[in-house]
């Protein structure tokens, strides 16, 4: 029972810091999630041309997320060279 409470007392201000944290940053988290989301969707848009097939992980949506359209068009360049 006490080793509960311990944990509590030390989990409450770990969960009170880690919200502050999250309304404070909110608005960049969310569109760091929305160009991820974003780069997912280009690279299953341009796997669907015949001939180009870029895999799908976390390395080719951070690209062609953050790197908008010119990072896809870098990723379907690096594709059909190598």
């Amino acid at each position: 029972m006490l080793i509960e409470l311990i944990t509590l007392l030390i989990l409450i201000p770990i969960a009170i810091i880690g919200l502050k944290l999250l309304i404070e940053n909110g608005d960049t988290i969310l569109k760091i999630i929305t160009h991820l989301a974003m780069g997912w969707i280009t690279l299953v848009i341009v796997n669907i041309i015949p001939g180009i097939h870029i895999p799908i992980n976390l390395i080719t949506i951070l690209i062609s997320g953050f790197g908008g359209i010119l990072g896809t068009i870098l990723l379907v360049l690096l594709s059909i060279i190598f």
